[in-house]
């Protein structure tokens, strides 16, 4: 599906802007504060359930649910589950993923770096 409006005309950051343009619904998606953070962490190593929990301080269960559904749905993030007793599933990034929290390390890093500035009204 392609962008209302000229689609294939213009800088794409023209083109994000109709309101029914799908690549909105996936900023949504990975720009929220849980959906970053669950992307960072699996961009260091694939982590189970409460490993994700106890990263993303703050987060409760039914978030971190249904933001990881929505990476998985997206094709950001895929689940394995361990034949073990007791059963285990893991969380890890795919290659798409992996692409997606390399463009995000910089945006995280500019917000690490200037958070203090930037609350304090400090220009």
């Amino acid at each position: 599906m392609r962008c209302p409006g000229r689609a294939s005309s213009g800088p794409p950051r023209r083109r994000v802007f109709p309101a029914g343009c799908p690549s909105r619904t996936v900023l949504d998606h990975i720009t929220g504060k849980w959906g970053v953070l669950i992307l960072l962490a699996l961009s260091e190593r694939q982590q189970r359930w409460s490993e994700l929990r106890r990263r993303a301080e703050g987060i409760n269960e039914k978030m971190l649910a249904q933001t990881l559904k929505t990476l998985e749905h997206d094709g950001l993030v895929q689940q394995t589950a361990q034949p073990i007793i007791p059963p285990r599933v893991d969380y890890s990034l795919t290659a798409r993923g992996h692409v997606l929290s390399a463009l995000l390390v910089p945006l995280v890093a500019w917000a690490l770096e200037n958070a203090d500035e930037i609350l304090n009204g400090q220009r």
